[in-house]
């Protein structure tokens, strides 16, 4: 076991609409990962769809480089729907 990769797990709940980071474990694969997310992660029936993902395969931002990454958002009010009006019907926005 001292080998084996780190995976990194994220959980659909039932309710909701996207995968939610929830963990780590070790596994020697992508089957054993899966499996043992749903051991570990899902015991009480929460989770319709497990994503593993090998923690080696994760490329993250360096919170020190913040602010010449996300700065220029700000310059793109357009991008988010305050200036729409959006119908009753349409849910999850």
């Amino acid at each position: 076991m001292k080998n084996w990769p780190l995976w990194e797990v994220f959980i659909r709940s039932k309710n909701g609409l996207e995968h939610r980071h929830c963990g780590s474990l070790h596994a020697s694969d992508a089957t054993m990962a899966l499996e043992n997310a749903r051991d570990v992660y899902t015991r009480r029936m929460e989770g319709v769809s497990i994503w593993v993902v090998p923690s080696k395969e994760i490329t993250a931002s360096n919170p020190d480089d913040s602010a010449e990454l996300f700065e220029p958002a700000k310059d793109k009010a357009y991008r988010h729907p305050t200036f729409y009006e959006l119908p009753d019907e349409l849910k999850h926005m």
